[in-house]
């Protein structure tokens, strides 16, 4: 299988920098998106939740554990 970038999560700058943080530790390499700072320059708003977090999806498997627990903090 070819190694792609997937989305694992968007949110914005704050939450989404400390989740690429967190990937860090654990040597998972991320890319972030930031549709917030392309919109500005191109003149259009932006939408939704606009700060997107990608992983190679040969990742996936070790960053769910902490993709899910970082999701519980941050929706408790």
């Amino acid at each position: 299988m070819k190694n792609e970038h997937v989305k694992i999560f968007s949110g914005s700058s704050i939450i989404v920098n400390r989740l690429k943080s967190l990937l860090e530790e654990e040597n998972i390499s991320s890319i972030i998106k930031d549709n917030i700072n392309m919109s500005k320059v191109s003149g259009f708003g932006p939408l939704g939740q606009s700060i997107e977090l990608f992983i190679l999806n040969s990742d996936v498997e070790k960053a769910k554990p902490i993709l899910d627990k970082y999701k519980e903090q941050i929706n408790s």
